[in-house]
């Protein structure tokens, strides 16, 4: 491995926890500063912080991370925000569940691989404030890097002009590396985030994208970068328009039974849980994704 490729890693695994502590920060602000409407006599919701840990079969160091999880806040009921950094080999059904680039020459001799990447999953305690995910990673093998990720918003009860204002930031983001960008991969977030078995979408779309290498690793880090900055102003705008709301038994019905789509989706379809338990990483920080509560009728 080139030294210039060994920064590159470096870089991009810092990049990834740097965004981690600026969410983390911004969320627990959210917390502390609702001071009235539902739940503000409750406590303020903090994030408990543990590390994970990945050991190879025989036994080897094998990377890890940090998972941070906030339970039962005064506007969060659950949210995670993940952040890790994993190496090793990806045995046969690790390379099955790849979330791209299946069937990469030399893999078979070679199946070497490092990943890092953030993935945040946040499910609200207002009905009206909408359930959002976003993760960006990198992967690296020896015969090929990528990046990937994306971020999709998931309302039980849709405003349009929230779900407007989401994509709005993802679009101005997204069209600092070219025009083409945001509407190619609005319509990968459509095709990823349908769950066949519902016919239906899981939320109200974003942005996904995976396999991406236009062959300039500073340009197309300088896009993942962008995409997780892109989350905070796409989102916190919501959160403060929407978290004063009261709500219904009705509303929360909705919210449950919207959630069991969410569950659904992460445990039936989703590549990145696939592939997170297929290698080995923590069950825990894997499945941080699911809702705390949902329902199916």
């Amino acid at each position: 491995m080139s030294d210039e490729m060994l920064d590159q890693k470096a870089r991009a695994s810092a990049w990834f926890r740097a965004l981690r502590d600026e969410i983390v920060a911004a969320f627990e602000d959210v917390e502390s500063t609702q001071v009235e409407g539902p739940l503000a006599g409750d406590e303020p919701g903090r994030f408990e912080v543990s590390e994970t840990k990945r050991t190879s079969e025989d036994g080897s160091d094998a990377g890890g991370g940090l998972m941070s999880v906030m339970r039962g806040g005064r506007v969060f009921e659950k949210v995670g925000v993940n952040v890790s950094t994993v190496y090793g080999v990806l045995g046969e059904k690790a390379q099955a569940a790849m979330a791209a680039r299946k069937g990469i020459p030399g893999m078979a001799s070679d199946p070497r691989f490092w990943a890092s990447g953030i993935s945040l999953v946040a499910h609200m305690q207002n009905p009206h404030v909408p359930a959002v995910h976003m993760n960006t990673r990198m992967f690296w093998t020896p015969h090929a890097w990528w990046f990937g990720g994306g971020a999709d918003l998931n309302p039980c009860l849709e405003y349009a002009e929230d779900t407007a204002h989401f994509h709005a930031e993802l679009e101005r983001h997204c069209a600092r590396h070219g025009d083409e960008i945001y509407p190619r991969y609005k319509a990968w977030a459509d095709e990823y985030f349908y769950i066949p078995h519902r016919k239906r979408a899981r939320g109200v779309g974003g942005v996904f994208y995976d396999d991406h290498n236009a062959g300039d690793w500073e340009a197309d880090f300088a896009l993942t970068q962008d995409v997780g900055r892109a989350f905070l102003p796409a989102f916190l705008p919501l959160v403060e328009a929407r978290r004063g709301t009261g709500w219904t038994d009705a509303d929360r019905d909705a919210q449950l039974v919207h959630r069991g789509l969410y569950a659904e989706y992460n445990l039936v379809y989703d590549r990145g849980t696939k592939f997170g338990l297929e290698t080995g990483h923590d069950p825990d920080a894997v499945l941080m994704s699911l809702p705390p509560l949902a329902k199916w009728i």
